[in-house]
């Protein structure tokens, strides 16, 4: 039983002078096998009990258990030493200057259909109207007989439409707005709106077609609204949109829910209105449509054509945006070109 004991001794001696000296977390973990293993010297050594006495098998016992408890204690602590050093080599491996500036995201840019489309509202509101919108699935009536457009007008061949049954339809136009914003001004004055959104018509797509573009109508009612109004808010609105050189001039023509009616066309930009390519040499644009509103119309919305007159207008987005950039085709504005759009990243920026 001595000389056992004093085995066990010497092992706690060794063992805790061999942990004392280990670097590393392998090292440690080999100490541990080489001492508390399964194989390992402790175990070798109390395999010796068989040969005690009942008595000296509980003190050797104990004496076993005190040695591993000994070099357990001395493994937990150099193991936890271990832990916290890998940790703070990890944190300083892993941190982050947060004080750096980040990574530089590209520039975006709003669509220019929706930059035009905003410096149209600026102008308008600026001269006193409200904005009105209205759904983009509309019905016969609203489309187009509250206009002065019934079912058998020819005009309506011009404006054919996605149908979705006989009497609902994707709208053609704005002016189903303007009928409804008079509507629900039963009749009050005066009415200065503008109409703004997507309309649909069943067109084949090419450089200055689209089956979905946007347009942005305008209306005013009120007592003793006339032509020479109407005039000068369009000479206001190119000037203020194209430059204040810009020109305008209408010429006759016709719409059936206005009378009279005319097309407007602004003085060439690009020349001055000495005549170049893009306004085929005759020094003018077209840009939009416009007339006093047909007696028939105001008494559709609710007014009496005897008490109160007005005018009414309207144009494409597209259009409007191709003669201020000088674009040639309107599809580029809808085939996410990253070169064609990034003109206006950098035209904003």
């Amino acid at each position: 039983m001595d000389e056992m004991k004093e085995r066990l001794e010497a092992l706690r001696t060794e063992a805790l002078n061999e942990l004392e000296l280990v670097g590393d977390p392998q090292k440690l973990n080999d100490l541990r096998v080489k001492y508390l293993g399964k194989k390992g010297a402790l175990t070798e050594i109390l395999r010796g009990m068989g040969a005690l006495s009942a008595e000296e098998r509980p003190v050797i016992g104990q004496v076993g258990n005190e040695v591993r408890a000994a070099i357990e204690a001395v493994i937990e602590e150099k193991q936890s030493v271990f832990q916290q050093a890998e940790t703070e080599n990890r944190l300083r491996a892993e941190t982050i200057d947060v004080t750096l500036p980040g990574s530089k995201l590209p520039a975006g840019a709003v669509h220019p259909l929706n930059k035009v489309a905003q410096e149209i509202e600026d102008i308008f509101v600026g001269l006193g109207y409200t904005i009105a919108e209205g759904p983009e699935v509309e019905t016969d009536y609203f489309n187009f007989e509250a206009l002065n457009l019934p079912k058998d007008h020819p005009a309506r061949d011009m404006q054919d439409s996605f149908y979705i049954t006989d009497d609902i339809l994707m709208r053609t136009q704005t002016s189903p707005v303007q009928i409804r914003t008079m509507k629900a001004m039963n009749g009050k004055t005066p009415v200065k709106v503008i109409c703004p959104g997507k309309v649909y018509r069943r067109d084949d797509d090419d450089a200055t077609h689209s089956f979905q573009f946007n347009q942005i109508e305008g209306l005013v009612i009120g007592p003793n609204i006339r032509m020479s109004d109407l005039k000068g808010t369009l000479l206001q609105f190119a000037q203020l949109m194209f430059g204040k050189q810009a020109q305008i001039r209408l010429r006759p023509s016709f719409f059936p829910f206005t009378e009279p009616s005319a097309e407007v066309d602004i003085s060439c930009a690009q020349c001055g209105g000495e005549g170049c390519r893009m306004c085929k040499h005759t020094g003018w644009l077209e840009i939009l449509g416009c007339g006093m509103v047909h007696p028939r119309v105001l008494e559709m919305g609710g007014y009496d054509p005897n008490e109160v007159s007005g005018f009414a207008f309207g144009m494409g987005v597209e259009r409007i945006a191709l003669l201020k950039y000088g674009i040639d085709d309107i599809r580029h504005f809808y085939t996410n070109d990253a070169r064609f759009l990034g003109q206006f990243v950098r035209m904003q920026g």
